[in-house]
């Protein structure tokens, strides 16, 4: 049997897994994004990510009532890529600063652009730099937090952490590193100290591929969380990484759309695709590469939405009322346009002061109407993304669908719509714990394919929709018509 945890932006999930995939315990526990101030998010390291992890193996463990020999291998994976310092002994030094909803360092972007060279940095390591990037929230450390830069002795992620718990081994995997920019060589597949002196060598940690072995569970943490010591744990990944995983995103031109606290989007790349409006990494398995990109606010914004104009309704019916009231609404929400910009932008535009917006407001509307636009305008945010794959020469040849969002219809729908792409959902949606537990059987020369584990359940085709071929445009524009507005405000 195998065991994966994934620690989310919002909420931590854990599955156990027999060789032949089947589900045989879930678990999960929900915490809090900290928001200090606007365009900041972060997490507390020990309560959010440890915390979690212990109290979900032995949620686990108790109700399955495994034998944790039985265990074979442990796999996590994590929000990522987020920074945290750590001191000598192993402690956080703070919360861990989040990916890229976290947008907290953009004077540092344009610092280490203008003394580096954007052209350079995306040539050497193959990405931009945007709030997605580590490089930047670390010399923001140490310009905002000297105290903390003084003690820190190793700068992590958050599977780093956790593997380091467990374990007591400082590893990352490629594909998070490669968004430690401009400290990742994405040619050579190295850390990189020469473009800036951000921090030393001996404070980032060894890079391993996700299914190699970084080490066994310590004493110490057998204690904690009821694992067996010495059971094996893999390096570990993004939690996006692992969801690609779980629903088979394995050839070139596969591309996996995950449908969470935001939209995160992957696909396997046959080539160097060298767009800066994308972001690439190695893949999780040596010899294969990715191209990636992601919005910064949705799912985020429909907690938003429940939290304001839904305080009338029961919190566990809350998501099934607004879904039905945003299905009376026509396709196209009469006329009203929303910019799910609220937490800035990530891809393709990457622009941290872009702002959200409901535009076409008339007092005809309804909470269905601006429920049922929101979805639609993070669907067609989802086709500026691959409309932008299709200019980089590269577009989709499968889709497959994955997280929570996926059980919002609506949203799903309008995605397909507004893309014209069908989308593939897997038997098994629990997402980045399901593909942990089979990259921990992979590590071992366990696993069968991942398709034989979870194939295909269904495929939403797309509809033709006169609305948002009409609005679509007007989507475009009216981002270009209000940024200067957004960033004087």
């Amino acid at each position: 049997m195998y065991l994966g945890v994934d620690i989310g932006t919002f909420e931590s999930k854990g599955v156990i897994v027999d060789r032949a995939g089947r589900v045989l315990a879930q678990a999960s526990r929900p915490h809090r994004m900290l928001v200090p101030q606007a365009g900041w998010a972060e997490h507390r390291p020990d309560e959010d990510w440890w915390g979690d992890f212990v109290f979900i193996t032995r949620a686990l463990l108790t109700a399955s009532r495994i034998d944790p020999k039985a265990i074979r291998a442990v796999a996590t994976s994590a929000i990522g890529p987020c920074l945290l310092a750590m001191d000598a002994d192993g402690r956080a030094l703070g919360n861990g600063i989040l990916y890229g909803v976290d947008t907290r360092a953009t004077r540092e972007i344009a610092d280490l652009n203008r003394q580096i060279g954007a052209d350079v940095i995306l040539a050497r390591c193959g990405n931009q730099l945007t709030s997605q990037s580590v490089g930047p929230k670390i010399l923001w450390l140490n310009r905002n937090r000297p105290d903390v830069w003084a003690r820190a002795a190793k700068l992590v992620t958050s599977t780093t952490f956790l593997t380091h718990r467990l374990t007591g081994r400082y590893v990352i995997d490629h594909y998070t590193a490669a968004n430690f920019s401009p400290l990742y060589d994405l040619a050579r597949q190295d850390w990189c100290l020469d473009l800036a002196a951000l921090c030393r060598l001996d404070q980032l940690p060894e890079l391993m591929w996700s299914t190699e072995i970084a080490g066994v569970v310590t004493a110490a943490a057998a204690a904690e969380t009821g694992l067996a010591a010495g059971t094996p744990v893999t390096c570990g990944t993004i939690d996006a990484a692992a969801e690609a995983v779980s629903v088979g995103v394995t050839r070139p031109g596969e591309m996996m759309m995950m449908y969470g606290s935001t939209i995160f989007i992957i696909q396997i790349a046959a080539k160097p695709l060298n767009d800066f409006r994308l972001w690439h990494a190695p893949w999780l398995f040596q010899g294969q590469r990715a191209a990636m990109a992601g919005l910064a606010t949705s799912g985020t914004l429909t907690h938003w939405l429940r939290d304001t104009l839904a305080r009338d309704l029961a919190p566990d019916t809350a998501f099934a009322e607004l879904t039905q009231e945003a299905m009376a609404s026509p396709k196209g929400a009469k006329g009203l346009i929303c910019l799910p910009y609220f937490s800035g932008e990530r891809t393709p535009i990457h622009d941290p002061q872009a702002r959200g917006a409901f535009f076409g407001l008339n007092l005809t509307h309804t909470r269905g109407d601006i429920y049922r636009a929101a979805l639609e305008g993070i669907a067609a945010a989802t086709r500026h993304i691959t409309d932008t794959y299709a200019e980089a020469g590269s577009p989709p040849t499968r889709v497959l669908a994955v997280g929570g969002g996926t059980r919002n219809r609506p949203w799903l729908q309008a995605t397909s719509d507004f893309t014209g792409l069908p989308q593939e959902v897997a038997r098994v949606t629990i997402g980045a714990s399901y593909g942990d537990c089979w990259l921990a059987a992979r590590a071992l020369g366990d696993a069968a394919e991942i398709h034989e584990w979870n194939p295909v359940a269904e495929t939403v085709q797309p509809e033709p929709v006169p609305a948002y071929d009409r609005q679509y445009p007007l989507f475009l524009r009216l981002y270009e018509a209000t940024r200067d507005i957004a960033h004087a405000l």
